[in-house]
């Protein structure tokens, strides 16, 4: 990665109000919808018979492609037995306890109990609630602040559109809600500073945070949230030591910590999930998207054994667990999802990233040759470049945001699908991509950067 480049932070764009990450949303009044009618293995084709390589798995969630009959069938089979049943009141069905147990023993890290629900953004608020609700019952009622990032993404609740770090998830919301506050992001390309290594800037990422906790009072900080390798906001790959120093910090104040994976986790990152390759040992984790291959809505909270008991010793209190959806633990989502994941591991999907890692950063890196990309990065099978106009010095586009929605139509035109994140341009294909279709896609990617850049410098 280019370490000579250091534009301005995104705490400076922030402050004057041009950062928007999501901002190909003011282009939205000049295009059309793109009809998306059919999809087969990695590709899909628009309602028009264009083929599009989708390079972002839909939204980084369908592991084994589109069209994968098994999970079909096993949506099939469990609507034609049980198409519906709750989880309230102490009722259950087979294949919730079926994948709570899966999901218990894959992840191991000392999860041992699963909540349910149907998306990230639900799971995240439950996690806020579950954290809420267990420092009550440790007659702890000061402690109920979250800790969140900058450039973070959550989900869009109430709550956790507040635990997202994006002004365009905020703006004319009232978002952020009291208790949720956020610190530095943790991108060394934007944010380090001349001279500051990896380690170092890491550090001050911790130093950041314990100054936060102090000025707010420790004993109101009750957890931390992170996303292992932040998606949503940029696919931006914590520096070396980032990990275990925030988690030094919040453990030395007693602050439980929220792995948020629900882009990271089924092997996306070259480890079934990230906790492991950065560790992590967090109190809680949430997962989503790569579940069920978003074959069906399902969000999955998991957390310790101790925050459970505590939970479960001030439910018997309250008398019921005041909490759940009417979908949660659904019984098609639950037979999707074990399918899922019998074809991830039969295949040995997860084993593959580490194999496909070298070529695909290989050909990610190579982009930085091209004039208007300032940064790649990525880890396992997901990435991003960050264009600019100028790359030294360091010029960005004006307005800053305006270059990506340009080149992700360009790739449209090349029949390549990848997200326009403000002018990061990220990618994150389904995890059957072989070798031949890594070239491939680079190959769309590399000519929709260049024919991107001559459009740009046109105006």
């Amino acid at each position: 990665m280019n370490k000579k480049l250091k534009p301005n932070s995104y705490a400076a764009l922030d402050a004057k109000n041009h950062f928007h990450p999501y901002s190909n949303a003011r282009r939205i009044e000049e295009q059309g919808p793109m009809v998306i009618s059919e999809g087969e293995g990695i590709y899909v084709w628009g309602d028009d018979g264009k083929k599009y390589l989708e390079a972002m798995a839909g939204l980084w969630s369908v592991a084994v492609g589109f069209g994968e009959e098994r999970l079909i069938d096993a949506a099939t089979k469990q609507l034609s037995k049980l198409p519906y049943y709750p989880s309230f009141s102490h009722k259950s069905h087979p294949a919730v306890a079926e994948l709570s147990q899966k999901l218990v023993e894959m992840v191991g890290l000392d999860m041992s109990r699963v909540h349910f629900t149907n998306s990230g953004s639900e799971a995240n608020d439950t996690a806020m609630k579950f954290v809420w609700y267990y420092n009550n019952a440790l007659n702890k009622p000061k402690k109920k602040k979250i800790i969140s990032r900058i450039k973070a993404y959550h989900g869009i609740t109430i709550a956790s559109g507040s635990l997202t770090g994006m002004p365009l998830m905020h703006n004319d919301f009232d978002l952020p809600i009291p208790q949720v506050l956020h610190t530095m992001c943790p991108h060394y390309w934007r944010e380090g500073l001349e001279g500051e290594t990896e380690d170092e800037f890491s550090t001050r990422c911790a130093d950041e945070l314990e100054k936060l906790i102090l000025k707010e009072d420790p004993d109101t900080i009750a957890a931390f949230i992170g996303e292992p390798v932040m998606g949503a906001g940029g696919l931006i790959v914590p520096p070396s030591g980032y990990w275990e120093k925030m988690q030094k910090i919040c453990r030395k104040y007693d602050i439980l910590i929220i792995a948020d994976e629900v882009i990271n986790g089924f092997g996306r990152t070259g480890k079934p999930f990230a906790c492991e390759l950065y560790g992590i040992k967090p109190d809680f984790i949430v997962l989503s998207k790569q579940i069920t291959s978003s074959y069906m809505p399902m969000a999955a909270v998991l957390m310790t054994d101790n925050i459970y008991q505590v939970i479960a010793d001030n439910t018997q209190k309250n008398i019921m667990f005041g909490s759940g959806f009417t979908a949660s633990a659904h019984p098609v989502a639950c037979a999707v999802a074990l399918e899922n994941i019998r074809v991830i591991e039969e295949n040995k999907l997860m084993d593959r990233v580490p194999k496909l890692q070298g070529q695909f950063q290989e050909r990610l890196n190579m982009l930085e040759d091209i004039d208007i990309v300032g940064e790649s990065r990525g880890i396992g099978l997901m990435g991003a470049v960050e264009v600019v106009h100028d790359k030294s010095p360091f010029k960005p586009f004006n307005p800053v945001g305006s270059a990506g929605p340009v080149i992700a139509e360009c790739a449209h035109n090349n029949g390549l699908i990848v997200r326009a994140i403000g002018d990061t341009l990220a990618v994150c294909p389904p995890l059957i991509i072989t070798e031949e279709q890594i070239d491939e896609l680079f190959d769309k990617f590399s000519k929709s950067l260049k024919d991107g850049s001559k459009l740009l410098k046109e105006k």
